[in-house]
């Protein structure tokens, strides 16, 4: 009798790998929303905790069937056999189910890690949005030309890591077909963003470079310009003084 029960303990437990593999490993999964993704992680996760608590049943089991055949090695042995492909059968499905798992965690952090990376080269596009447009009024002074160039340029020094990131994450989900449809048009608005925001930057830094140059060479005119009327008015002024007619004075002086 106690054969017959832990053969058909063998029996049930066959049958439920059997049906957690075709709840869990055999189904087609299709991620288009971070809902689906995220809900498939979770079933996941309990999927494993659900075939890991069976680890106690079948210990105690394996421990069962042995004993039998040590006492009654006849009818013993056939279950030994049984349980071996139980084992096996068993373990397959717990590696199975850990490494289905492990690829559907790493797919949520990979979206999740996305999602960072894009937020955070919004926020560096929407600071250099604010500095273009800064840029739009300026008064025509060379200390606020320059000031409005240097920090327009700080701003584009923003190093390419993150842009690096979001491509490489985003293609990685969309190969595996993964959110594909979602992370293509977020991808796409981004680019986007990014093209026309930094395309214009570079614009208007040259514009303030060249603006900056002319100011400086009317200033450097300009000094020049008042170094000479100086430089005139204090040879005048000694005309002047020592009263010296203008009419002996040279022709430039009169």
């Amino acid at each position: 009798e106690k054969a017959v029960n832990l053969k058909k303990d063998l029996a049930e437990m066959q049958e439920w790998m059997t049906q957690a593999e075709e709840e869990y490993l055999e189904k087609d999964f299709e991620y288009k929303s971070p809902e689906e993704l995220e809900n498939a992680v979770e079933e996941m996760k309990r999927a494993k905790e659900d075939v890991l608590q069976k680890e106690v049943r079948v210990k105690i089991l394996k421990d069962n069937i042995k004993m039998l055949a040590t006492k009654v090695p006849s009818s013993g042995q056939d279950l030994v056999t049984e349980l071996n492909v139980v084992l096996e059968n068993y373990q397959l499905l717990c590696n199975r189910i850990r490494g289905k798992c492990h690829t559907l965690e790493e797919v949520w952090s990979c979206w999740i890690e996305l999602l960072q990376y894009l937020d955070l080269e919004t926020a560096w596009l929407n600071n250099l949005e604010e500095r273009v447009q800064l840029t739009g009024n300026l008064p025509d002074k060379l200390d606020a030309v320059n000031d409005a160039l240097e920090s327009l340029e700080s701003v584009l020094r923003h190093p390419a890591d993150n842009r690096t990131q979001i491509r490489e994450l985003g293609q990685t989900l969309i190969d595996g077909g993964i959110l594909d449809d979602i992370i293509s048009e977020k991808l796409e608005a981004f680019n986007a963003r990014y093209e026309e925001l930094s395309h214009l930057a570079v614009s208007r830094q040259i514009t303030l470079e060249q603006q900056l140059q002319t100011m400086r060479e009317t200033d450097h005119m300009l000094q020049v310009l008042q170094e000479n009327l100086t430089d005139l008015d204090r040879q005048l002024t000694s005309y002047l003084t020592d009263r010296i007619d203008a009419f002996q004075m040279p022709q430039e002086a009169q």
